[in-house]
């Protein structure tokens, strides 16, 4: 096996880095059009662990991930599921099937309120569960000069991992923050984990924002070059 000295696992660069959130909408929040003819039984016991998880972890980190983002000057985006059509017919045979559908302007169609975008923050509907494969979201990051680009938000082992596994594919350095995504129990998100590793660099809130913080703030210069020998 040849060795041509490259890693997946580096930090981010200044300049070169964005944050995703993928689908942390009000479709998949407690009165969302996801849980639309179920009961409060049927609710808490189908999604009963996302929503606390969401709640109590996933959510909370996703709002550090995001100030810190902010303060380095990093690019924040956001992917919503949301058809280009108020009937749906625009969206993958996947989605047909599957009854993920969020109408276009729909109230489902929106981020959380926790994470809100900034008003001129970037927000890319989509209708497949990669964003790769329903946008143009590779054509805005290459405009932007993004190489490295951190991925939060859910379901863990569906649209997070399809993500993951296509951005590596076109050329990005992934870093997939594992505390600040969820799914619908615990042994899908660890197995998920387990299985898209080898695509990309997994870690915690805590650790990635520490190394945001390291970039400095949007004026700051570079920093220094190591040493020569």
């Amino acid at each position: 096996m040849k060795d041509f000295g490259l890693s997946r696992d580096v930090p981010v660069e200044k300049g070169k880095t964005a944050l995703l959130f993928i689908d942390v909408q009000k479709e998949s929040a407690p009165g969302g059009g996801a849980y639309e003819g179920l009961s409060p039984a049927q609710v808490a016991a189908t999604y009963g662990f996302f929503l606390e998880e969401m709640r109590t972890r996933a959510v909370p980190n996703m709002q550090r991930l995001q100030r810190a983002a902010r303060a380095a000057g990093v690019e924040v985006m956001y992917t919503v599921i949301e058809a280009l059509t108020r009937d749906g017919r625009d969206i993958s045979l996947d989605y047909k099937i599957s009854k993920i559908f969020c109408a276009k302007g729909s109230r489902d169609a929106e981020m959380l309120d926790e994470i809100a975008p900034d008003e001129d923050e970037i927000v890319i509907p989509k209708t497949s569960s990669s964003v790769f494969m329903s946008t143009n979201i590779h054509y805005v990051l290459g405009n932007l000069g993004v190489k490295y680009l951190i991925i939060a938000g859910v379901l863990t082992d569906q649209c997070i991992d399809s993500a993951v596994r296509d951005a590596c594919d076109l050329g990005y350095l992934v870093t997939l923050v594992t505390d600040a995504c969820a799914t619908l129990s615990k042994a899908r998100h660890e197995s998920s984990l387990a299985n898209n590793r080898g695509y990309c660099r997994q870690v915690t809130t805590e650790a990635i924002c520490a190394e945001l913080k390291g970039l400095g703030g949007p004026g700051a210069p570079p920093p220094a070059p190591p040493p020569g020998p």
